[in-house]
């Protein structure tokens, strides 16, 4: 419940703290997820204090393995889209020939009852001081989740996708809080974003809203059959771990994605690269949370919390200095669009900025730069300063002159033809929308305008 309302708490900081949570450290967030849980499966098979691994569980494993894939690679319409179903199924019937499913685990579905109800009556709740500090992490590390496994929804259902819809995001992690408190108040586990099923339905390319209303009423309909998660309960290791390692491709591939979905300069690599190190160190070497002083125990112990707040920490660190600025001072008698042009594309690529807002800014420059010259400028250099933060790129230009208005409604003809600055406020309203926010003003003899691009 405690982690569930920090999440919920952080959504109306989402949007301003952009720069905190990048997405780069959500598809590390993610990656994290997937690597951790294929560890863990693999370590049920492997690991030094697993049961050794008979020959029918390989036989079992390969099966159910290569059902999944073969039915996602060739299969077709529904076939493909059940894939996971279709091998648990087929891991399910290889298991029960090899008898690796026997007497034992069919009394355990014979006992669940066919229909029951929820039973609240062993609820209760504690509180531990000492876990809220790695629960808050977590539930910030959960945020992320939800805000890269949402950011991978957003790309496979937009081709032209460009930049993360904040409106959404905020509405998924608010979501994602409620039913962890939610769950908690129930005596349930936290729940939290599926990223295996966000790769799955880019794979399958079912991505329709319909299909998620009629998952949603199915789940809610098998809560109420005890057989289904009885059944689920004596699934073999052996079809546990290649359903594991079919659905973790998926989460670590959408990890890379959404962590390369902004140009990767110095600061982001090592964000990226040393994070992940200290969260596949917790993995490899589980004793380092033993041999922690107690206070940093709690942090050692998760993989994921580990990983993120090494990300965290380091993105803060590397935020220092991250504003770089380009100043150009143009002498408007004899200006070439072709040399600004290459200079802001060379900083661009220099800052890492995104080539399409780089031209966008570029362009829009171009004609302010025109609108100024026929009818704002008076005499003097045309000063442009252009810096950039990795989330917003703003462009300052100062003149001596008259200011260009930009007004919302276009002015008339006869306001136009008329009116001393007619001219020129119709160039503005033109230019209004050339960004994603404009301002205008004057001190003195001195204009200055402000343009705001979207990173």
């Amino acid at each position: 419940m405690f982690a569930g309302v920090l999440e919920a708490a952080l959504v109306p900081l989402l949007q301003r703290l952009r720069s905190i949570f990048p997405p780069e450290i959500s598809g590390v967030v993610i990656f994290m997820v997937g690597m951790s849980a294929g560890l863990a499966g693999l370590r049920s098979l492997l690991g030094v204090q697993a049961n050794p691994v008979a020959p029918a569980e390989w036989s079992v494993g390969g099966i159910t393995l290569s059902t999944m894939v073969a039915l996602n690679v060739w299969g077709r319409g529904i076939v493909r889209m059940l894939c996971t179903l279709l091998g648990l199924l087929a891991g399910y019937a290889a298991a029960g020939l090899a008898g690796l499913v026997g007497g034992n685990e069919m009394a355990v579905v014979a006992h669940a009852r066919t229909f029951g109800l929820p039973d609240f009556g062993t609820v209760s709740w504690s509180f531990d001081i000492g876990l809220a500090v790695p629960f808050a992490i977590a539930s910030v590390a959960a945020a992320m989740k939800a805000v890269g496994a949402i950011t991978v929804c957003q790309r496979t259902n937009d081709a032209d996708w460009v930049r993360p819809d904040m409106r959404s995001i905020t509405r998924g992690v608010l979501a994602d809080g409620a039913s962890t408190a939610l769950a908690g108040l129930a005596g349930a586990v936290g729940t939290n974003t599926c990223t295996a099923s966000v790769g799955l339905a880019a794979a399958t390319g079912v991505a329709s809203r319909q299909v998620a209303y009629a998952v949603g009423a199915l789940f809610l309909l098998l809560g109420f059959f005890p057989k289904l998660p009885a059944a689920l309960a004596v699934m073999p290791r052996a079809v546990i771990v290649a359903a594991l390692l079919f659905a973790v491709s998926y989460i670590i591939i959408n990890g890379l994605q959404v962590m390369t979905s902004r140009m990767l300069d110095a600061r982001r690599t090592l964000v990226i690269g040393l994070s992940i190190i200290a969260g596949v160190a917790v993995e490899v070497f589980p004793t380092l949370a033993a041999s922690a002083p107690k206070a940093l125990a709690p942090l050692l112990a998760s993989s994921l919390v580990f990983s993120t707040v090494i990300a965290l920490g380091l993105n803060l660190l590397f935020r220092l200095g991250v504003r770089r600025t380009l100043t150009l001072e143009l002498d408007l008698s004899r200006w070439k669009v072709l040399q600004l042009d290459d200079e802001l594309r060379k900083q661009g690529a220099i800052w890492g900025a995104r080539a399409e807002v780089i031209a966008h800014a570029s362009w829009a420059i171009e004609q302010v730069i025109d609108a100024v010259a026929e009818n704002c400028w008076r005499e003097g250099p045309l000063v442009i300063a252009v810096s950039f933060d990795e989330f917003n790129l703003e462009v300052d230009i100062t003149y001596q002159g008259e200011a260009l208005e930009f007004p919302e409604r276009r002015p008339t003809e006869d306001e136009i033809l008329e009116s001393e600055g007619g001219v020129r406020r119709l160039a503005g309203y033109m230019l209004r929308h050339i960004a994603d926010r404009v301002r205008s003003e004057r001190k003195g003899a001195t204009a200055h305008l402000q343009f705001h691009f979207d990173h």
